[in-house]
């Protein structure tokens, strides 16, 4: 059955909101692909903070337009699988790590910061580390002099410690 103009109006406000604090969107086929699947993607999807749904591409094009997100209303036809995050690369990574494991999942195209990209571009987006292991990575580099001078001033303390004895 379908939905009601309430009901409809409900989404497009439910879609809207999330695009208004999305930084990136991505958009994948998903025929053929079993609901046990589907289930394992929207749950890993959960834990990388991505929002995830399958929509009506009508609904959609209403939601984006007027945002940045605009250009990718012309790739919005077919079975679509609509993922959105607050993280640049987030949304990226969840589908294009699931569609390696998956040839039912076909990549279609994403839009990050006004820019539509292809699958490709998609492609490229997903190889990009996380915020948090950039941050990590920073952390180590920052870390690397501190820890060698300890471990040089530990080592000549011990040094002197054998020169005594």
């Amino acid at each position: 059955m379908g939905l009601n103009l309430d009901e409809k109006k409900a989404v497009v406000a439910d879609i809207s909101a999330q695009v208004a604090g999305a930084q990136t969107i991505v958009i994948a086929e998903y025929k053929g692909i079993g609901v046990a699947q589907l289930t394992r993607l929207r749950a890993q999807a959960r834990k990388s903070g991505v929002y995830l749904r399958v929509l009506k591409n009508t609904l959609t094009r209403r939601a984006v337009s007027g945002s940045p997100f605009e250009g990718l209303a012309a790739h919005m036809s077919g079975p679509l699988i609509y993922g959105i995050s607050q993280d640049p690369v987030a949304a990226a990574k969840v589908l294009s790590d699931f569609a390696k494991t998956n040839d039912k999942m076909v990549l279609r195209a994403g839009c990050h910061a006004g820019k539509v990209i292809d699958k490709a571009g998609v492609q490229e987006l997903a190889a990009i580390p996380s915020r948090e292991e950039l941050l990590s990575r920073l952390l180590g580099v920052m870390k690397a002099p501190v820890t060698g001078f300890a471990v040089a001033l530990g080592a000549l303390a011990k040094q002197r410690e054998e020169t005594v004895t």
